[in-house]
């Protein structure tokens, strides 16, 4: 049903600042830049700090965040991309497979918000990607900053989780 609407969570709020990696694959220009404005609002509207990486196609967003991971020091991500049905079953590989690799990115741990669209022709993306109308980016990097809250409140939790070592009173002879 085209224009629902749907419930958006309360931006969260951070105690210490976030820095976040916006991969983007360009290869629509326009729309990938929509993405990234939408992103890049979420981000600051947090106070979280951001940086911006370009690769070829969607299928490289999930590699990038992978290497990036190993490489460097950011609170989360956020993958924008668009892919557009076309002719062949190119389409499906690179949705299932880029949405596959970065689900699988964050079952390891990683705060990633999938901004990686997939739709049937260049009007649905133009709508989605736009920051003033669905703003999937933004969406994106809300989706990320969710994530990363709820990493700093559980990483946080010292007491109540696990086994508790026994007691000095407690020893056996």
């Amino acid at each position: 049903m085209a224009g629902a609407s749907h419930y958006i969570l309360p931006r969260p709020t951070f105690d210490k600042p976030v820095k976040l990696l916006i991969v983007v694959s360009p290869y629509y220009k326009d729309i990938a830049d929509n993405m990234v404005a939408g992103a890049v609002a979420e981000i600051e509207a947090v106070g979280g700090t951001y940086e911006i990486v370009e690769v070829p196609g969607a299928l490289e967003i999930p590699t990038a965040i992978g290497i990036s991971d190993r490489a460097s020091n950011f609170d989360g991500y956020v993958a924008l991309g668009c892919v557009i049905r076309g002719e062949t079953t190119h389409y499906d590989t690179v949705c299932n497979d880029s949405s596959r690799a970065i689900q699988l990115l964050g079952l390891q741990g990683l705060c990633i918000g999938n901004g990686i669209l997939t739709v049937e022709n260049r009007q649905q993306a133009e709508v989605r990607a736009d920051p003033k109308d669905q703003n999937k980016g933004g969406g994106a990097a809300a989706a990320a900053l969710h994530l990363i809250a709820l990493t700093r409140k559980w990483g946080a939790q010292t007491k109540g989780v696990g086994f508790k070592p026994a007691s000095d009173s407690y020893r056996l002879a």
